[in-house]
């Protein structure tokens, strides 16, 4: 089986600006779960109306007025959530939420003011989707040494059907062969050492890169590769006969195409006191008519980063990274000491930007 297109597993995993019309659409699996109106983003476009769709892997805010405008917030980048004042334009000093995240070595802060008053699907949706999205890592995550297996069986998890159970499956890892079981559901694959149940792995089929049979120092053998993402990780299991095998191989592969076809991220949360699945609480995304405009100034790194910068907070780019103060630098075109400033970036750059 060839190489499985990984560039969807962005969606949860980054903050972006500005995004085109492509990277507005949803990758397969990804549903809208509330639709907000009426949303600013009070700290980078203050006074400036939008919209608000809560996904099962991010937050998406589109600016009413132009739609190239807009930002989206992947789950797996928030650090935390809190609800505090902020001084609106549209609302004046109002409740708001806060929403911290760190994407590769920045730090960004996002507002967002719900304009219409006494609604707080804002606060509250966003808050339980999250900690949905966190208490569901297992249905996108490789897990290593989990507490996976209780008396020699699977946890099972929320929507998870077990297939197959097969026994006497080698780990050939590390150049080593371990004697185990491995379980094969429609959202993974689990396999477990019969004399260590707390060692093994779980294989989400969302990070599984490449499926394939190969040789190895101990005969054929199942191969999965995983994403780079999730460590670029090389596994190997034996099974004997070799009809047992490649038995083994199609069975894992039809799960793989089909979970690829209809992904399931397992985000599904509780409103009031009862429990809904996701296509209960699904609505339907609602677009306005602003026409998308693509030119090249748009696409330009330099915009980017500009736009960026609004929302980094402190220890963002400086040379004291995470959240440390950078000692501040001599600019001889200035005469003064200054902080550094980013890579790329001069001092002429931020004045034009003023």
């Amino acid at each position: 089986m060839g190489s499985e297109d990984t560039t969807g597993l962005w969606y949860d995993r980054e903050v972006r600006f500005d995004m085109l019309g492509s990277e507005l659409g949803y990758r397969r699996g990804e549903v809208t779960i509330d639709s907000i109106q009426g949303v600013e983003d009070t700290k980078g476009n203050n006074g400036e109306r939008g919209s608000m769709s809560i996904t099962n892997l991010r937050i998406i805010w589109v600016s009413a007025r132009v739609k190239s405008c807009n930002i989206s917030i992947g789950y797996n980048t928030l650090l935390s959530m809190s609800v505090r004042s902020a001084a609106s334009r549209l609302r004046g000093n109002t409740q708001a939420l806060y929403v911290i995240c760190k994407h590769e070595r920045n730090r960004f802060e996002f507002i967002f003011t719900n304009l219409h008053r006494d609604s707080p699907r804002l606060f509250s949706t966003v808050q339980a989707v999250y900690r949905a999205y966190e208490t569901s890592r297992l249905y996108r995550e490789l897990k290593l040494r989990g507490a996976l297996i209780q008396t020699k069986e699977l946890k099972v998890l929320p929507e998870e059907i077990v297939y197959d159970k097969i026994d006497g499956v080698w780990n050939l890892s590390n150049e080593q062969g371990h004697l185990g079981t491995i379980f094969v559901s429609n959202l993974r694959c689990v396999w477990h050492a019969n004399m260590a149940e707390n060692f093994n792995v779980s294989i989400p089929y969302l990070q599984v890169q490449n499926i394939r049979i190969a040789k190895s120092k101990f005969g054929k053998a199942l191969v999965i590769e995983t994403s780079p993402e999730s460590g670029a990780y090389v596994l190997g299991f034996r099974v004997e006969p070799l009809d047992k095998l490649n038995e083994m191989f199609q069975q894992v592969k039809a799960l793989h195409r089909a979970y690829t076809d209809n992904p399931n991220f397992g985000v599904s949360f509780e409103v009031e006191e009862t429990m809904e699945s996701l296509e209960k609480r699904t609505v339907e995304r609602i677009l306005d008519d602003v026409e998308i405009v693509d030119d090249a100034f748009q696409d330009s790194e330099a915009v980017q980063e500009h736009v960026a910068s609004r929302y980094i907070t402190e220890g963002g780019y400086g040379a004291g990274g995470e959240g440390g103060a950078a000692e501040p630098v001599r600019c001889p075109r200035l005469g003064l000491r200054i902080e550094p400033l980013p890579a790329g970036v001069t001092t002429e750059d931020l004045w034009r930007a003023l």
